[in-house]
């Protein structure tokens, strides 16, 4: 068929006497890029086999321009025959993110990670390739969030990543679903270490994730303080420049893509954790802290964090765009090594029982 990548997990029990299912989990994969979403569908794809369920990753590259890409996108995705690959039976697809969704089967479940977020929460924002000044643009928007509406109306059973995500599609497409927390890849490695004396920040280099903002108000802080930013991406010159230009660069340490072991020492050594994107549909970066015992600073509008970071009680919540007023609450937390392990501590005991046993049971049986 071509189209199924076959993925073999090592089982460490034997099975047991019940029938094997059959799932294909459906993705969209933007070719050499690798984020958060595919970290999403290589655990769900992981923990399915580990309970002895036969899986396959469906996963059709795709791009979103030009515009009439992403209509072309989800048209392969409808026309797929998914009931079957060779004469074998597949009972049960679970489809992702945009545009994998559109995937037909009379037994389908939906884990949504996020939509077409141009046309959705970042419209009319600096983060969005449309504009709403232009009608082709409104009309081509309008016309792929009725196609949208449409095709997850065809579900009986819809879960989320998040509560942001949930609310989004409430919001935009009228439909209801149910958050479905998972922990993140490494979840049982993270470990609380010594206090090494940096801000952390972790993540592609991308603007949606205003690293910048770090990176601008590091400046009003005590020169005392550090950050080493982990990951890479298309920013990754601009943001260099930027410290340059703000005279931090000297205390920035860019480490750009970072091996697991390394990513889990960074996370137990670092003072605080900085996470504070726009809107983001859940983050990593949140639990990955917490299960580290590391308090986390993040902004009012950034979403999926603010699920889990309670302002003074396991991390800070700036209520601004302001620089001076992230530079003042970083270093005050910074140099309360009391409060910061409180935080810290309060942020593990928010996430810990976040456990995929319920993801599964729930997608798999409802």
């Amino acid at each position: 068929m071509g189209l199924l990548t076959k993925i073999k997990a090592k089982l460490e029990f034997s099975r047991d006497e019940r029938p094997v299912q059959t799932i294909a989990v459906c993705a969209a994969q933007v070719p050499f890029f690798e984020g958060g979403a595919e970290a999403h569908v290589s655990g769900l794809i992981r923990e399915l086999a580990k309970r002895q369920y036969e899986v396959d990753l469906i996963n059709i590259p795709y791009k979103w321009y030009p515009r009439v890409q992403l209509l072309q996108s989800l048209e392969i995705w409808r026309l797929l025959d998914l009931s079957e690959s060779n004469d074998k039976p597949i009972p049960m697809i679970i489809t992702t993110k945009f545009p994998s969704y559109f995937a037909e089967h009379p037994h389908k479940v939906l884990w949504l990670i996020h939509q077409f977020r141009h046309i959705y929460d970042l419209w009319g924002t600096p983060y969005s390739d449309f504009d709403p000044s232009r009608e082709t643009d409104r009309r081509f928007r309008d016309k792929l969030i009725k196609l949208d509406t449409e095709v997850l109306k065809t579900y009986k059973r819809i879960y989320t990543n998040s509560k942001n995500t949930a609310a989004r599609l409430k919001k935009y497409n009228g439909i209801d679903s149910v958050p479905l927390y998972h922990p993140p890849h490494l979840a049982g490695q993270y470990f609380a270490g010594e206090d090494r004396g940096y801000i952390l920040s972790v993540g592609r280099l991308e603007r949606l994730k205003r690293i910048d903002f770090l990176l601008r108000s590091l400046r009003w802080m005590d020169r005392r303080i550090k950050c080493k930013i982990a990951g890479s991406g298309p920013e990754l010159k601009n943001l260099q420049q930027l410290a340059r230009e703000c005279g931090v660069a000297e205390r920035v340490e860019f480490l750009g893509f970072v091996p697991n072991d390394e990513l889990l020492a960074l996370y137990a050594h670092a003072t605080e954790v900085y996470f504070a994107p726009l809107d983001e549909d859940y983050g990593y970066v949140t639990l990955e802290a917490f299960l580290s015992g590391k308090a986390v600073i993040t902004r009012l509008d950034s979403g999926g964090p603010l699920e889990f970071v309670e302002d003074g009680r396991t991390g800070i919540v700036i209520q601004s765009a302001e620089e001076r007023e992230l530079a003042a609450k970083s270093e005050e937390l910074f140099f309360n090594k009391e409060k910061c392990r409180s935080f810290g501590q309060a942020g593990l005991e928010k996430v810990k029982d976040i456990n995929w046993d319920t993801v599964i049971e729930t997608l798999v049986g409802g």
